[in-house]
This record gives structure tokens, C-alpha cells and sequence, in this order.
């Protein structure tokens, strides 16, 4: 999956908020079939999704378009997948996964709505919502090649708030076991790893300490609610000027010292060694899928 910085929903039956959406910034964004869609509207708002993607997918070649369809246990998930798996979709956000199983019967349907549709690669966001979810995430994050990128939940009033029945706060104490349990499953399976959302709309400060306290502790994108967000999550997970400097520094005295037979120097006042060099070198790839992301964007918008 791509390396998503700011994932920001949208709700499925407002397609003029898709315009503002993409206005934000944002690398990716997720046209919602559930919680905000009223019951009444659910089945009209399939059609508008599907639109909403022809439509963005023509002038946005890049963004990551996903849609968040309606858990298994409700038994529509098959029919929002019949009208959504359309040309031009990144994935789906699959909300609800409790277990490999429930990976399995989501693969199930998209194999058969991808060949009847001609629609071909698509890939999971999956959020972690239950306590049985955080017990069983290593065993869904590596449940399907179709799995991209777990979410490590923090909210402070939503399903997981609920499900484990914290107090939060900013410094996040009470989310830090399942977050690192979570993000351990993302590294062990090599998909992405997303923070969860802010949700007080107001305050872009709090958000900025909060996105940097999930870049610190390994993530590497969040969930966004509100358009205003995206630019404060983008800035917090895009790498630096200074930090790239550094890295490359570090990757060009060590392959200098390696090619001396050297294997472990100074740089900078820092000791470095193979390990070292394996990190930046990691980093630095994602700096790069980063920042000529942002430069194609830059271009598109002019």
C-alpha cells in the first residue's frame, strides 16, 4: 500500500464534500457507507459512491479512493460491494474484522465483484474495533495479501472507547498496549500502519502533539474527520529537509567507510553501523515515495 500520511472520510451521500476533501491535501479518502449515512439513505448513496469514484478518479489520478462499506453482520456488505467495486477504486475500509475468517469472507466477495466488474488489485484498511479484534490483529493483518494497513485505534468516544472502556487522554497511556500491539502485527506483516483519528474539531495544536506522539511510536499515517486536519497530519509525517539531510549523510559515509573495509564509524557524533545503514536506507525510500508523491501533486494542481 502506499505510504497514506492523512486518510480523511467522507460521508458517502455528500458528493459535493468530495471537492473539499480533495482540496485538503488529503493522500487518501474514504467515501463512507456506514455510520454517517442514515439507514434511509444507504441504498441511493451506493450509486452516489460510485459516481462520486468515476468522477474523482478522472481528474485525481493518485489519491487513494477507498470506501467504507457496511460490516458482514448487517448483510449488506454484498451490496455495497456490487455497486462500488468500480473502476478507479483504491480499496475497501473494512470495518468490524474480528478474526482471519471475516478477512476470508470479505476476499470471497470482492474475488467475484473484480471479475464482474473489471476491477482488478484492490486492498484493505481494516480498523481495530473490538477487544477480540486486538487480541486476534497479527492473525488478520496477515490473513490476506489484500490486507494494506491496520489502524490502532484511539478515539475518545467511538467503538474501540467502547469496546475497552478507557478514559482518554492526550498523552494516550490508555490506548499505548493495544497501539504498540497493533503496530508490532503492521511491521510483522509489512503493511501500513495508521494512528486513529482527533476528534476535537477545534483544536490543531492538540492534534499536531497527538499526530507526533503516533509518528514517534512507529505509525506512519492517521485518520482524518475534518479537512482542516490534513494539513496538520501531512506536515507531522512528512519527513524533514533536515532529516533527509541527515539520512543521507549517513547512508554515504557509511558505504564510503564500507568501501575502506570499514564497518562501524562516527557521523556525526554518532556511532553507526550496518544496522544503522539498513534503517536510513528504509527511511529514506519512504521519504522519497513521499516527497515525489507531493512534487506530482504539485504539478497536477498547476
Amino acid at each position: 500500500m502506499q505510504p497514506y500520511r492523512s486518510v480523511l472520510f467522507v460521508p458517502g451521500h455528500r458528493p459535493t464534500w468530495v471537492a473539499k476533501a480533495l482540496a485538503s491535501g488529503a493522500d487518501a479518502i474514504v467515501l463512507d457507507l456506514e455510520d454517517s449515512v442514515p439507514q434511509a439513505e444507504k441504498a441511493a448513496a451506493r450509486a452516489t459512491v460510485a459516481e462520486s469514484i468515476r468522477r474523482v478518479r478522472a481528474d485525481h489520478p493518485d489519491v487513494g479512493l477507498f470506501v467504507r462499506v457496511n460490516p458482514l453482520h448487517t448483510k449488506m456488505t454484498g451490496a455495497d460491494l456490487e455497486e462500488v467495486v468500480v473502476p478507479g477504486l483504491t480499496g475497501i475500509f473494512a470495518p468490524k474484522v474480528e478474526q482471519a475468517t471475516d478477512v476470508l469472507r470479505y476476499d470471497a466477495l470482492l474475488d467475484h465483484f473484480e471479475a464482474r466488474n473489471g476491477v482488478s488489485g484492490l486492498e484493505y484498511i481494516i480498523p481495530v474495533e473490538t477487544v477480540r479484534a486486538i487480541h486476534s490483529c497479527l492473525e488478520v493483518a496477515t490473513a490476506s495479501p489484500r490486507v494494506g494497513a491496520m489502524i490502532g485505534p484511539t478515539a475518545e468516544h467511538a467503538d474501540i472507547a467502547r469496546a475497552v472502556g478507557y478514559e482518554w487522554t492526550l498523552e494516550g497511556t490508555e490506548t499505548l498496549y493495544h497501539r504498540s500491539r497493533i503496530l508490532l502485527a503492521c511491521r510483522e506483516a509489512g503493511i501500513h500502519a495508521l494512528t486513529g483519528l482527533w476528534e476535537d474539531l477545534e483544536n490543531l495544536d492538540g492534534l499536531r502533539e497527538f499526530a507526533r506522539r503516533g509518528r514517534q511510536l512507529g505509525y506512519r499515517g492517521m485518520i482524518a474527520i475534518h479537512p482542516s486536519h490534513v494539513a496538520v497530519i501531512n506536515d507531522v509525517f512528512t519527513p524533514s529537509d533536515a532529516d533527509v539531510a541527515f539520512y543521507r549523510g549517513l547512508v554515504e559515509a557509511y558505504e564510503k567507510a564500507a568501501a575502506e573495509g570499514i564497518g562501524a564509524l562516527r557521523y556525526r557524533g554518532v556511532h553507526i553501523d550496518k544496522a544503522h545503514y539498513d534503517k536510513a536506507l528504509e527511511w529514506l525510500e519512504r521519504a522519497e515515495r513521499l516527497r515525489a508523491r507531493d512534487a506530482k501533486s504539485a504539478e497536477e494542481a498547476k
